[in-house]
């Protein structure tokens, strides 16, 4: 890879409005500053509101003395840098969720990308969810197992996946999130458990980053509000979100626990985190079942949100505090971003790679410190400043959808893509239209091609 390649690939990054940059913000509490320009911040994943709580960070100080104060751990946790605080925090976890352990990780990425190669051989094959997590998607590449992407909680294709393939593999493991980061909607826990039942070679993989603190009557995610915890191989969550705090970590046998810290790669060659940040989680997590108050407020305000949007003709698939609001096209969307920060909302565009190309969107995050008026006063921005029409993918000049030969001819379009890119293991790229009808077979030899893409004859 040569300077001028990379030069190139920026320019194109410009061209398609996929740049990115890292903004010189400011915090101000739930606000920011950018620029000079103080607006709401409605892109935090601080959903409980914990991390500009300042009289709970001073109630924590408290507990604290210059010999508890520990900021870093110096040391990988199999050497030196197993303080106590770690078994502590462990022990909380699996208390809490009523498993038999639980084992703490550095982030969620670190989790994702760590447990699946630790846990995967060649007999092993993957069935994961079509819009997973970037984080997911690098933890199947890096693992040695087969790996068939399924339509986004499609479960009708997914059972037919699995008795098709259950007979040809040691092990199936199902991946998914809990709620999907990127489009605020939710996979269906007890359906995924019945398959499982059904079949003994399989395993379920669950990330419940985006529901760990904010669903179920204490918090613990959609695993507790559906009532199938003990159901569920591998059910990991992030520390970094909703508990405002750092790492990640995964409940679950204690078989499997003693097997990653083996073999799990991403936990073995790491500095372990700071005992500081092990306290300061433990002690919010004390008081997590107690906040129940502030997962309703967070409830109501985000189905406030929604149905405001689908109310103007947005797609807005999201049941969370997660509201996308999807436009289309980049450019569109970075417009209308762009129109909100003046109005002093801090609500961001996000676009190809992060989603399929032709979904871009501003995904609104929102979280349990927002009022019932700042929403009021939002959503009378967004009526002012963003179209009414609904979302489609419309021609700009006669505002008509696509001719079903237009259509045709983008599909064509489409399979030429996925055959010219032989050597991008999963990145297929297609129209929105066929995004969920294409089924991506990735892999370690990076050797992914059209005849290792399966097509439903439906589509």
């Amino acid at each position: 890879m040569t300077l001028e390649y990379i030069n190139q690939e920026l320019q194109t990054l410009k061209e398609k409005k996929n740049y990115r940059s890292l903004p010189p913000l400011i915090h101000k509490g739930r606000d920011v500053l950018l620029n000079g320009q103080r607006m709401l911040n409605l892109s935090s994943n601080d959903y409980l509101g914990l991390a500009n709580d300042i009289s709970l960070r001073e109630e924590f100080l408290r507990t604290l003395t210059p010999e508890t104060f520990l900021p870093t751990s110096s040391s990988s946790r199999l050497l030196t840098g197993n303080f106590s605080d770690y078994q502590k925090l462990e022990q909380q976890l699996a208390t809490m969720f009523g498993t038999e352990s639980a084992l703490i990780f550095n982030s969620g990425y670190h989790a994702n990308t760590g447990i699946l190669p630790a846990i995967c051989n060649t007999h092993t094959l993957i069935l994961a969810d079509k819009l997973v997590h970037a984080s997911l998607i690098d933890g199947i590449k890096l693992s040695s197992a087969k790996c068939i992407r399924y339509r986004h909680n499609d479960i009708s294709q997914l059972q037919r996946l699995i008795a098709e393939n259950h007979n040809a593999y040691e092990q199936i493991i199902i991946v998914t999130e809990s709620i999907f980061s990127m489009d605020g909607d939710e996979a269906d826990l007890p359906a995924l458990i019945q398959l499982k039942k059904s079949y003994s070679n399989i395993l379920l993989y669950i990330d419940e980053a985006h529901a760990f603190g904010v669903r179920g009557k204490k918090g613990l995610g959609c695993a507790e509000e559906q009532e199938c915890i003990n159901d569920i191989d591998f059910l990991v969550g992030t520390f970094g979100k909703a508990i405002a705090s750092a790492g990640a970590y995964i409940v679950c046998r204690q078989l499997i626990r003693e097997y990653l810290i083996n073999k799990m790669r991403t936990f073995i060659f790491t500095t372990a985190l700071p005992p500081i940040n092990i306290q300061w989680t433990s002690w919010v997590l004390e008081r997590l079942p107690a906040l129940q108050h502030k997962r309703t407020h967070l409830l109501q305000i985000s189905e406030k949100l929604k149905e405001a949007l689908t109310t103007k003709g947005y797609n807005c698939p999201s049941v969370s505090h997660i509201v996308p609001m999807i436009v289309g096209a980049s450019e569109d969307t970075i417009l209308k971003a762009e129109e909100l920060q003046r109005k002093g909302f801090y609500a961001l565009p996000v676009r190809p790679p992060t989603v399929p190309e032709g979904t871009s969107r501003i995904r609104f995050s929102l979280t349990a410190d927002i009022t019932e008026h700042e929403i009021d006063t939002f959503l009378v921005t967004v009526r002012i400043i963003l179209e009414s029409t609904a979302h489609g993918f419309h021609d700009r000049k006669t505002g008509f959808m696509s001719t079903f030969h237009q259509r045709i001819q983008i599909w064509e379009h489409a399979v030429t893509e996925v055959d010219r890119s032989p050597d991008i293991v999963g990145a297929a790229t297609v129209h929105p239209w066929f995004s969920h009808g294409i089924v991506n077979i990735g892999g370690v030899d990076r050797k992914t091609r059209l005849e290792n893409t399966i097509l439903d004859p439906s589509d």
